[in-house]
């Protein structure tokens, strides 16, 4: 309870200013700070750079903002974006420069984070429902995912979101609750309800994607057997195929970077941390940053639509810098599809030569 004997000192010292019990967190050594603070800075900034391009393209297209998978995926590089800044800068200055802050400040400071990174999975989930629905119910994907129901979802997810990372700003804090060993002023229940929160999430997004995997495997041996004949629906299964490497690639990714910081936050719940162990979990949880790097490269640039909305804006800025025409159109060739796309496209049979799809 040394943290809430610091907590009350705090409370009583004028505007909460000598924030004692942050300084029983900041255990890292001189090098351990060096290499936080390059590791934060690069992927930090390589992380916003790729999301706010991402976002940029979407925002940027008329096309692309119409359609339900792109703004669950600017949902998410917009979370990701958030996420990589507020993160970063947080994590740097409280580890490296010992930065001190209210009480309030703090709490702040720390729902932010627990906020943007709680959006980015909830947006995961979002766009793994949308390819779940796109693939089991092409036929009626348009009708069930209409942009009015994607931007209601979209809001009910980020208030929620919003909700639960802020509620130990507005009083749930430790003491009497005992104090969590990872967080500041974060009482293990709540840490505790947050962790089941996020397990929900993830059990969604295993089972979306679980379910996909599963059905192109099945596909995989008819491909085998119609391979050199041309069936109704074998383009279909082709497309299941691929679109099943890239969520294996989702969940390989999604696993390996949230596992260890949510296992060292379920483990300290139950035991007392050493300060060897903390200090691995400082490192485990830049991890969640490196997911928020790599997101934008396993949604958006293997989505040719996207590729080709930011080859069109190359040659835009390349004809308006040699000054050899104007910026060029906004609407992106009609020629690309996604990979959710063509799966509606082909599910009566062959692709059709026929370019653009409005289900997806």
């Amino acid at each position: 309870m040394a943290g809430c004997r610091g907590t009350e000192m705090s409370n009583g010292s004028e505007g909460g200013l000598e924030f004692n019990p942050m300084k029983e967190y900041m255990i890292l050594s001189h090098g351990q700070q060096i290499a936080v603070a390059v590791l934060c800075t690069l992927m930090g900034l390589l992380s916003a750079l790729e999301n706010v391009a991402v976002l940029y393209l979407i925002l940027s297209s008329q096309r692309l903002r119409r359609k339900p998978s792109y703004l669950f995926i600017g949902s998410l590089a917009g979370a990701d974006f958030l996420a990589s800044v507020i993160f970063a800068c947080n994590f740097v200055i409280f580890h490296v420069f010992h930065g001190v802050d209210s009480k309030a400040i703090f709490l702040l400071k720390i729902g932010s984070v627990t906020m943007t990174f709680t959006a980015s999975v909830g947006s995961l989930l979002l766009t793994a429902v949308d390819r779940y629905l796109c693939l089991c119910y092409p036929p009626t994907y348009k009708a069930l995912v209409t942009r009015g129901r994607a931007l209601v979802a979209l809001c009910v997810m980020w208030v929620l979101s919003a909700l639960i990372s802020y509620l130990p700003l507005m009083g749930w804090t430790c003491c009497p609750s005992p104090c969590s060993e990872l967080f500041p002023l974060i009482p293990n229940d709540y840490l505790l309800g947050w962790l089941l929160f996020i397990t929900i999430l993830f059990s969604g997004i295993i089972y979306t994607y679980g379910y996909v995997l599963w059905k192109a495997h099945r596909h995989v041996a008819s491909l085998a057997e119609h391979q050199d004949r041309q069936v109704p629906g074998i383009a279909r299964m082709r497309l299941d195929v691929r679109l099943a490497k890239t969520l294996g690639l989702v969940l390989a990714v999604l696993l390996i970077c949230w596992f260890p910081a949510l296992a060292l936050m379920g483990h300290s719940l139950v035991t007392t941390l050493s300060d060897q162990v903390r200090e691995a979990f400082a490192f485990c949880s830049m991890l969640c940053l490196v997911n928020s790097m790599v997101n934008p490269i396993i949604y958006a640039l293997r989505s040719g639509e996207i590729r080709s909305a930011a080859q069109h804006c190359l040659r835009g800025w390349k004809k308006y810098l040699q000054g050899l025409g104007s910026e060029g159109k906004e609407e992106v060739p009609r020629s690309s599809v996604t990979e959710t796309e063509a799966d509606v496209k082909t599910t009566t049979g062959p692709a059709p030569r026929t370019p653009g799809c409005s289900n997806c």
